[in-house]
């Protein structure tokens, strides 16, 4: 493992980027054009129909973030040429062959000079469309891979995956890849072609029977049924899971890394503390509460909430490619968590924003201060259902009765009772693999990969990825909560 100069590294350096408008792939944009203005080239592949579309992506939904303020007040009047040699938008889309690159000239420039790929690109719903999901998450996969071995000039692929790939896992769950066909329950071999011959029947079959309007639900039924099948909790982590095993299977000797990030939160430090784009795995809880809407929630107190800033998953990205170009060696995979070395429990968290929402209280749309109290905690799925029986189902039950005998008169209230409680049911039934985890991931190839970097003299302030540094109580109350506040809740 030679680690030299991470800002050496990469100048002159050109990168291809897929996935670039998420918001992973922005914070490792941003921190490549800061940390080395004299990168040659970042190619960002968006999806778009053209060029002139690419670019407006690629100016509203990347470079015009408040991410890159500080890139913006370092380059001063500088910026747009800087912006303009720098980074190029390539329109594309990677559930298609080549990268869906139709301009023959860009995709044999990009081909030509590309010397790292960093795939990033992913649908992460949980119960996205089987064919949607399999055609980014695994197709693209190795859609991506397979052009990253056309490229003559290409050391390394680093693929951006998670760490729940390991689905339900408890107990120590280690940095190991999967085979070809391997299934969580090892039930059945799972055969990836299969599984995309399995879409287009079933899409065939509801065109055939007219059943347009139905084919988003029956596609997302089809991909939790098929994940659950194979013991997948979803189709996200499914999907990602069958994309580690093509580019583990077909990579022959490009050098090969791995990223599995646990749940991903606002930046920690670079390049400023508490930026956040959208509501991540447990924010959507945390901004219920805030706005009052939450009484409780399904999690055990003591069990481990492994999340990591989004600035250390781009750290480790970045050290983790300075560390391995050019080895042909089997694919490395790095779990970047914190639940081994930093452990926080649901509790810590709980009591984090509670203390947070009661200083800072939600001002409503009426501009009222939002009032929030205690939360309870529903250790288990027989607690859950026992408490949305008694709070719910059995005055929803009552409200029914009372319709029938007033004429429907409480039948719009009753309605939309129902509703909340189905969307309550199914949120449950998606979150709570995640909420009611009970695995820590073990991190002791990054822990090597930490090591080697501090041994090297890599400036730790710049490019660490220990978790043990952060101060969570600090994190939640000072940097996260604020951060998800202002840029998430409030747009």
């Amino acid at each position: 493992m030679d680690l030299c100069s991470a800002v050496q590294f990469f100048e002159n350096k050109t990168i291809l980027v897929s996935g670039a408008t998420g918001f992973l792939a922005n914070v490792f944009v941003e921190k490549i054009l800061r940390i080395q203005p004299n990168i040659k080239r970042l190619y960002l592949l968006i999806r778009a129909p053209d060029v002139n579309s690419a670019h407006q992506r690629l100016h509203k939904e990347v470079l015009g973030k408040e991410l890159f303020s500080v890139l913006k007040g370092k380059l001063g009047s500088n910026l747009d040429s800087f912006f303009y040699e720098k980074v190029i938008p390539v329109p594309g889309d990677i559930s298609c062959e080549n990268l869906g690159i139709q301009d023959i000239t860009l995709k044999e420039e990009v081909c030509k000079n590309t010397n790292i790929v960093v795939n990033c690109a992913a649908t992460t719903n949980f119960d996205e469309r089987y064919d949607v999901a399999l055609a980014i998450n695994t197709m693209g996969a190795l859609n991506v891979l397979n052009f990253a071995k056309l490229c003559p000039a290409v050391k390394m692929l680093l693929h951006v995956s998670t760490a729940y790939v390991c689905g339900e896992g408890t107990g120590h769950i280690m940095e190991e890849p999967f085979c070809m066909g391997e299934s969580l329950n090892g039930t059945y071999k799972l055969d990836i072609d299969g599984e995309k011959k399995l879409v287009d029947e079933k899409m065939k079959e509801l065109l055939v029977d007219g059943r347009r309007e139905g084919i988003a639900f029956a596609m997302k039924e089809l991909g939790m049924e098929r994940a659950k099948f194979y013991g997948w909790p979803n189709t996200y982590v499914f999907t990602k899971a069958m994309g580690e095993m093509l580019v583990g299977h077909f990579k022959d000797n490009l050098p090969t890394v791995i990223i599995r990030p646990t749940m991903v939160t606002s930046t920690f430090k670079k390049p400023f503390p508490g930026w956040i784009e959208g509501f991540k795995t447990i924010d959507s809880v945390l901004a219920s509460y805030g706005k009052g809407k939450l009484k409780c929630f399904l999690a055990s107190p003591e069990l481990v909430l492994d999340v990591i800033p989004a600035d250390m998953v781009a750290n480790a990205m970045i050290v983790s490619i300075v560390a391995h170009p050019c080895q042909s060696c089997d694919r490395i995979i790095y779990h970047i968590g914190s639940s081994l070395r930093n452990p926080l429990k649901f509790s810590s968290v709980r009591d984090f924003t509670t203390r947070y929402f009661t200083k800072n209280p939600w001002i409503n749309k009426n501009g009222k201060l939002v009032k929030t109290g205690k939360v309870t905690m529903l250790s288990g799925m027989p607690t859950f259902l026992c408490y949305m029986r008694i709070r719910f189902l059995l005055p929803l039950k009552g409200l029914c009765w009372l319709d029938a005998i007033f004429c429907q008169h409480f039948k719009r209230v009753y309605m939309d009772l129902d509703r909340k409680v189905k969307v309550a049911m199914r949120l449950v039934e998606l979150y709570k693999p995640y909420l009611l985890f009970k695995g820590i991931f073990d991190d002791k190839n990054s822990e090597k990969l930490r090591v080697a970097a501090m041994e090297m003299g890599l400036n730790v302030d710049e490019f660490g990825f220990d978790p043990k540094c952060i101060d969570w109580e600090d994190y939640f109350i000072n940097i996260h909560l604020p951060g998800l506040v202002r840029y998430v809740m409030k747009q």
